[in-house]
């Protein structure tokens, strides 16, 4: 099959491309974009603390905040990594990577180790989500 040609004389009138912004509002949006920095949500914290927390959860709950607590650290992985910057903060890092094979990591079948493996993958949340802030790359608070 032939892809179709580009033939002279187009016949359709087409309007003209207007711009959505003129040159200073341009500007003011890629000022906002670059001072933007995400906030760290409640529900992050909360799973955080739950895990962290001396009760312990049943087998339903450990299936669902290891899915919840994956996420979390795919999350501020990707957002630690989203800049060349970070890549220069050896602590940080070696948190992403933690995180990564914590994340990849099948939870084990036995109860015990896998509140292990749900505190393990909080530790990591809670030290990733401390140096993020003191790089500057969250705000504590929206």
């Amino acid at each position: 099959m032939t892809a179709p040609a580009l033939t002279a004389g187009w016949e359709h009138p087409v309007r003209a491309a207007v711009p959505p912004f003129t040159a200073d509002g341009l500007r003011q949006v890629l000022e906002k974009v670059q001072r933007w920095a995400p906030y760290v949500d409640g529900i992050l914290l909360d799973d955080v603390a739950a895990v962290l927390d001396d009760y312990t959860p049943s087998e339903k709950e450990t299936a669902d905040f290891a899915l919840r607590l994956r996420g979390h650290l795919q999350r501020l992985a990707a957002l630690a990594l989203s800049d060349g910057l970070s890549m220069q903060d050896e602590q940080l890092c070696d948190l992403v990577a933690q995180a990564h094979a914590l994340r990849s990591a099948v939870l084990p079948a036995d109860r015990r180790q896998a509140v292990g493996h749900l505190r393990r993958m909080a530790w990591t949340l809670e030290a990733l989500l401390e140096r993020m802030v003191a790089r500057q790359r969250l705000k504590e608070e929206p």
